[in-house]
């Protein structure tokens, strides 16, 4: 569809936009000293944030309401989807028994059937795959910071940093589903187009096979398998190191900082970064590298947190003189 492609490229078009600028603010040029110093300014946030730049910034612990957004949002992406692949999309044997006013309204030019290219119908539930995976990591990170995290009331952060929020967790499960969103889109708006012209008591019954639910995720190939294994471990040392910074600000008296320590802190100063890098590396290999789309959004992760945490591991070297040297900022041995 016309209408998918301009998603798609749109999608394309605002991670280029994000992700220039850091690309261009990172290199070492006397000229470009400006634009780094305005990203910083951006970007830093809770104790990185000097005190001259406390202008337009709000609560740190307004992190909640993007991952509050994050979680609603992946959520309705990944039950829409769900149900579109289930029904239209089936990759198991068994009768395709349902009907709508979908096929009706649309002369199914854009429906995938169980007649559609079984190519087709894997993608709709690689779709699926990666969109549960982000749901499963939203959900955490909104866990965390209302039971895991304990802002200083003191944390601030830039406007734009929290406004960067809102933009990457709408954009982020968006790119992982943008390929079919459209299509799910119309089928959802068909659904309630039936419900409305025939009623609740007209609607057919509503019918449910667990295996069919649940045996296409198992059916996917081994590059799903090892993406979320990767994903996995990502998944687990983020917590982990999460854990850890939580656990510093229940130990320490009002503003004190402590140099962190185990899991990941022994080989970088920011291993909830690199984790989260781990973990949006998995969506990449779980496509075997074929969505552009899911590229961009891989790229804009590890220049976005990179520019950060290298930023994070100077505050660290500034603020400790005991400062472990062996640590590197965010790639163990390498940055």
């Amino acid at each position: 569809m016309e209408e998918e492609v301009i998603l798609v490229q749109l999608l394309r078009l605002a991670w280029i936009a994000a992700t220039l600028p850091l690309l261009v603010a990172s290199i070492p040029i006397p000229n470009l000293t400006w634009l780094r110093r305005t990203l910083l300014g951006f970007a830093c946030r809770g104790k990185i944030m000097r005190s001259s730049s406390q202008r337009f910034t709000i609560p740190q612990r307004f992190f909640l309401h993007f991952y509050a957004v994050a979680s609603i949002w992946t959520t309705f992406l990944l039950g829409t989807t769900w149900v579109y692949a289930y029904k239209m999309a089936p990759l198991v044997t068994e009768p395709f028994s349902y009907s709508t006013l979908t096929s009706y309204l649309t002369g199914g030019s854009s429906i995938i059937r169980r007649s559609a290219p079984a190519e087709k119908r894997y993608a709709v539930w690689e779709t699926v795959f990666l969109l549960l995976l982000m749901d499963v990591q939203v959900l955490r990170r909104l866990y965390e910071t209302i039971y895991v995290f304990n802002y200083s009331p003191s944390a601030r952060m830039h406007i734009l940093g929290y406004l960067t929020g809102f933009f990457f967790y709408i954009g982020a499960p968006l790119s992982l589903c943008a390929d079919c969103a459209l299509e799910v889109f119309g089928f959802l708006v068909n659904l309630v187009t039936e419900f409305i012209v025939k009623g609740k008591n007209q609607m057919p019954a509503a019918e449910l096979e667990l295996w069919q639910v649940l045996h296409p995720l198992i059916k996917l190939g081994w590059k799903h398998k090892i993406g979320v294994a990767v994903f996995l471990y990502g998944w687990i040392h983020q917590y982990r190191c999460h854990k850890i910074l939580g656990s510093l600000r229940d130990s320490r008296q009002a503003e004190e900082y402590v140099i962190p320590r185990g899991d990941w802190f022994e080989l970088v100063s920011s291993p909830h970064y690199l984790s989260e890098i781990v973990i949006y590396a998995s969506f990449v290999i779980a496509t075997g590298g074929t969505n552009l789309t899911i590229w961009l959004v891989f790229v804009f992760v590890v220049a976005n947190l990179t520019f950060a945490a290298v930023e994070t591991h100077s505050w660290y070297h500034q603020k400790f003189e005991d400062y472990p040297a062996s640590r590197s900022a965010i790639i163990p041995f390498i940055l």
